[in-house]
């Protein structure tokens, strides 16, 4: 086998390792991945509004209770003070029935505040249910998703592996220099440096040559290095 017949056996592994690098870059357990992480993020950005407002909701409410709760404290000191008899004065014991009755007519203001925010907050309390549930739901697939897109990857890597050790094998056969000029066609030119002469055509760009540069290719010494007039990669004959 030529030399260049084994820069050609290089040049196959190194498109084979593209293509499987290129096929675990896309593979569809990715996309399908990154559909559902969008997917969460919108999802956590609702969960973390709607949470706000309960929480808020869930705050006034328990003011609300408070305020209750201080204004049944001052109605039961105020008609304590009021049936107990100390107080004998009409005029204060008026004030102290007028004080009752508005601090009553306040306390039912408030607790009708405390009922609204109850309503309130009980539909969203059961947005964040459905929300949670449907977060958890996305868990699991994107951990099915993960546990699928790592099996896939550490099965490509292997492949890869196995067509590295391959191209390492045939590059050592090939002159060091030979490689370099290879390598820097192949980084320039789509990752395909070299490439065989079918009939008139090059594989690498697929275009005919002329007649006469095909004449004069083909009566070079096979290991002669010999370029494409058309996009410069190497040529095997």
């Amino acid at each position: 086998m030529t030399t260049l017949e084994t820069l050609l056996q290089v040049q196959e592994r190194d498109t084979a390792i593209d293509r499987l690098r290129h096929r675990r870059a896309t593979l569809p357990e990715r996309s399908a991945l990154s559909v559902l992480d969008d997917r969460v993020a919108g999802l956590e950005a609702r969960i973390t509004e709607i949470t706000a407002r309960s929480e808020a909701v869930a705050a006034r409410q328990s003011q609300l209770e408070s305020e209750v709760g201080t204004l049944e404290a001052r109605i039961k000191e105020i008609e304590r003070r009021l049936y107990s008899g100390t107080v004998s004065a009409s005029r204060e014991l008026q004030a102290m029935s007028a004080e009752v009755a508005s601090l009553k007519r306040r306390r039912s203001s408030v607790e009708d505040e405390v009922l609204v925010a109850m309503e309130e907050g009980e539909p969203l309390s059961r947005q964040l249910e459905t929300l949670d549930a449907e977060r958890d739901q996305l868990d699991a697939e994107s951990e099915g998703l993960r546990a699928v897109l790592v099996e896939a990857e550490v099965t490509i890597d292997a492949e890869i592996t196995t067509e590295s050790t391959a191209r390492a094998a045939a590059a050592d056969a090939v002159p060091p220099e030979l490689i370099l000029t290879y390598e820097g066609l192949r980084a320039r030119l789509d990752g395909v440096g070299a490439a065989r002469l079918v009939g008139s055509s090059c594989s690498g760009c697929h275009l005919v040559l002329p007649s006469a540069e095909v004449a004069r290719v083909k009566k070079e010494p096979p290991d002669t290095l010999v370029f494409c007039d058309q996009c410069g990669r190497i040529l095997v004959r």
